[in-house]
């Protein structure tokens, strides 16, 4: 009798359980990125030729050429449209490193995507950060 009832109990929650956990994770990564449908201003930089052909925080090559970004907390391939404040230019880039690691900077982008949104030759520039895709998985 007991046994029925521990199971009865058991099967009742668990679905609970699962859900509020899920529910926690979600909210708990929502508070760490801030809400991401609403846009970050922030400080770019840029890194190349240094660091090109070197594993990034994904597992892959850096390629200076490529449309790529580091962030500190964003999920690994996470798109984000890059928004140069000071002339309107932007592009849009996968996040595959961690970084910046520089106070007061809020993403490192590649050669390429700095060049297309006109911040080599300031190193860097005032930016709006607008999340378009999360990786599956991170609610």
């Amino acid at each position: 009798m007991i046994k029925n009832q521990v199971l009865f109990f058991v099967l009742l929650y668990l679905p609970l359980v699962f859900f509020s956990i899920s529910i926690h994770r979600e909210t708990t990564v929502r508070e760490s990125l801030g809400h991401e449908s609403q846009p970050k201003i922030g400080i770019a930089s840029w890194y190349g030729k240094r660091f090109h052909g070197k594993k990034t925080a994904s597992g892959k090559d850096f390629n200076m050429y490529n449309h790529t970004a580091a962030h500190r907390s964003l999920p690994l391939g996470t798109k984000v449209r890059v928004v140069n404040l000071k002339n309107g230019k932007d592009t849009i880039v996968d996040i595959n490193d961690r970084g910046p690691y520089i106070k007061g900077r809020m993403i490192d982008l590649s050669y390429a995507a700095a060049k297309s949104i006109g911040i080599v030759n300031d190193g860097i520039a005032k930016v709006k950060l607008e999340v378009l895709s999360m990786p599956s998985g991170n609610t």
